[in-house]
């Protein structure tokens, strides 16, 4: 639901100019801010606000009250999985992917969140006046390959055009439905003490990459973006038991983010190990260099899981078993001790609290 939050352009550096760090985390706020800043569209608390006081209210019904990746729906006798998303991401393409890419795997995965096999997408975009046509059409064919690999259907869409600087290029919103099967119950309230806390890869890759290229940074290495679709993956976690009590893919503002609202939804406590998260050597020396946490930078291809103890390793075989699971990690567990809050055991013996982040490190990432 954070993901109704929207993002302003963010200027990218001239090539040849000089970088600014300072450019690249967005300030942090006030939090009586009268007007949208960029802070609201990063996935943390000023997202979370936006949407509690602002569209929640204005909308109020049980269904969205929930405010997970997608909505549960009983419709004509059918469990319904569905969402809608928003994608504005620069560059448009990038290594490992593209906007079309994201705008397909972002939104199969929020379907995927809820148990569900997708199904079917809708697309819109919107366009502004100058843009190249060639560039559309790379962004078309990337939406189209995305959506067969996903084993999506895009049925239907929609195009407009903005006046020349009105826009960014190209924007695209989808939205998708999926079928949720029979027993599968899995949303953030779910969350049990003693639950296995597990994360399917190495996290931060996307964003980096995405900095990476927007910024005309080099870090020895290519980095390239996770994305990728999930739903075959969590059919395999479904098939060893149906019981799966949370899952979540960390996009804007990172694992951090997705593990502080599943605490605060269940009211239970999440511990991790800071030694068993898998971040990656080049996005931990990318992250050290900039003063990045990259347990709050984006993912476009990962999911957490929540899971009772006595299936976990058997969930964890199963998920590395498949390509898009194998990675996966035991990285905590949900505690009765301090709900509503995460907390890392160092790597020095130490405890801190890993908090929701205000805005996002990277604007517009996704």
């Amino acid at each position: 639901m954070a993901d109704l939050a929207t993002e302003a352009p963010h200027p990218a550096a001239e090539p040849g100019a000089p970088v600014d760090p300072a450019d690249w985390t967005c300030p942090a706020p006030l939090r009586d801010q009268p007007v949208v800043v960029m802070g609201h569209g990063g996935g943390g608390a000023l997202s979370a606000e936006l949407v509690e006081q602002v569209f929640a209210p204005a909308y109020g019904n049980p269904t969205l009250a929930a405010l997970a990746d997608s909505a549960v729906l009983d419709l004509g006798g059918a469990r319904l999985a569905f969402s809608t998303d928003s994608y504005v991401v620069r560059p448009l393409f990038f290594p490992g992917g593209s906007l079309g890419d994201l705008a397909v795997n972002g939104t199969v995965n929020d379907l995927a969140m809820s148990g569900a096999r997708p199904a079917y997408l809708s697309t819109a975009f919107i366009l502004e006046e100058g843009v190249e046509l060639a560039v559309v059409a790379r962004v078309a064919r990337a939406v189209g390959e995305a959506a067969r690999a996903a084993g999506v259907t895009v049925a239907t869409g929609d195009t407009k055009v903005v006046e020349s600087g009105h826009g960014d290029g190209v924007y695209v919103t989808t939205a998708g439905v999926g079928v949720v099967p029979d027993g599968v119950d899995i949303r953030p309230q779910r969350a049990r003490p003693g639950d296995a806390v597990i994360v399917s890869g190495p996290i931060g890759l996307h964003g980096v990459a995405i900095m990476s290229v927007r910024e005309g940074l080099e870090f020895g290495v290519e980095i390239a973006s996770d994305t990728a679709p999930l739903g075959d993956l969590v059919a395999a976690m479904l098939a060893v038991t149906k019981d799966i009590h949370v899952l979540r893919d960390p996009t804007r503002g990172g694992l951090g983010a997705s593990l502080n609202e599943i605490a605060r939804a269940s009211g239970t406590g999440v511990r991790l190990r800071e030694r068993a998260v898998p971040v990656p050597d080049e996005v931990a020396n990318a992250c050290g260099f900039l003063g990045l946490d990259p347990l709050y930078v984006a993912n476009e291809g990962r999911l957490v899981a929540f899971v009772p103890p006595e299936q976990a390793e058997a969930v964890l075989a199963a998920m590395r078993a498949h390509p898009h699971g194998a990675g996966a990690t035991l990285i905590g567990e949900c505690v009765a001790d301090h709900p509503g809050m995460v907390v890392v055991a160092t790597g020095l013996g130490g405890t801190r609290v890993l908090d929701l982040p205000l805005g996002e490190q990277l604007p517009r990432i996704c």
